[in-house]
């Protein structure tokens, strides 16, 4: 009998986990929705704020809270501290990277396929850091196989989280593509744990580390506060459709004008049309 429980706390954290990631890639999408209306300067920001939404709170939290729900018979679990963080800045900045290359690409297919590998592959990378860094007194290893499937399950994850921030509009919209790279953003995850295998030592030693429930307090406190900044952000801003008006609006204010003496209407100082 496998030593592995995925599920020690029942439902709760599979629900949590699967919870969390829907509303990060909800939020990741409205901002990227602003991004798409906005230039220069602000886009940047908007795509930043996405990029921490999906890649912080709808992936590496989501993987965080459900590691709380896995334990190993026979030994306690541990975490080292940098490789969890680093975890953290790698699932961000692959995002990041992802949402920009796409929108400077303008959603064309070889732009949205290389995103979506680039962080489709940067993703499963920040699952297998984050479980490099726990700390057990057993030995870990994996399922070539399953581990394959994980990461083309993140490529096609990344790549429809990609399609749906160039294209999703909407409230109710976006609510359904969050949900879908909910149910990926967890498929990809559970798929990569099944493929792991745990053996505990015989003689368990000391593990070192700092357990998980040290960092759940410090990691809601932060994640409250920025996704309650970043939601401040959206709801203060513009909305999508007012944002479009003046795009429109300013568009036709800036129509071709006539050159001088070609097709000009004859008119005097005053706009009265001369003879």
């Amino acid at each position: 009998m496998s030593p592995i429980d995925h599920f020690a706390h029942g439902g709760l954290t599979p629900v949590l986990a699967y919870a969390m990631s829907s509303l990060g890639c909800m939020l990741g999408l409205l901002l990227s929705s602003r991004a798409r209306l906005a230039e220069g300067r602000e886009s940047a920001y908007w795509l930043i704020g996405a990029a921490v939404a999906i890649g912080g709170t709808g992936i590496w939290t989501m993987h965080f809270i459900a590691m709380m729900g896995f334990s190993v018979a026979g030994t306690v679990i541990q975490y080292d501290v940098p490789l969890t963080a680093a975890s953290a800045l790698l699932a961000i900045v692959v995002v990041g990277a992802d949402l920009f290359l796409a929108h400077h690409g303008r959603q064309r297919p070889a732009f949205l396929l290389s995103g979506g590998v680039l962080a489709g592959v940067g993703v499963a990378g920040m699952h297998y850091l984050g479980m490099a860094a726990m700390r057990m007194s057993a030995h870990v290893s994996y399922d070539p196989v399953t581990v394959a499937l994980s990461v083309l399950i993140a490529i096609a994850a990344a790549t429809a989280a990609l399609w749906f921030a160039g294209r999703v509009t909407g409230a109710l919209k976006i609510g359904a593509a969050a949900l879908l790279m909910g149910v990926a953003v967890s498929g990809m995850h559970y798929t990569g744990m099944l493929g792991m295998s745990v053996e505990p030592h015989h003689t368990p030693g000391p593990v070192g580390g700092t357990p998980g429930i040290d960092f759940l307090l410090p990691l809601l406190v932060g994640i409250t506060v920025v996704t309650v900044g970043l939601l401040l952000a959206v709801m203060l801003s513009p909305s999508e459709r007012e944002l479009r008006h003046e795009q429109e609006y300013l568009t036709r204010a800036a129509g071709p004008h006539p050159r001088d003496g070609e097709g000009a209407p004859d008119v005097d100082y005053f706009g009265t049309p001369r003879g």
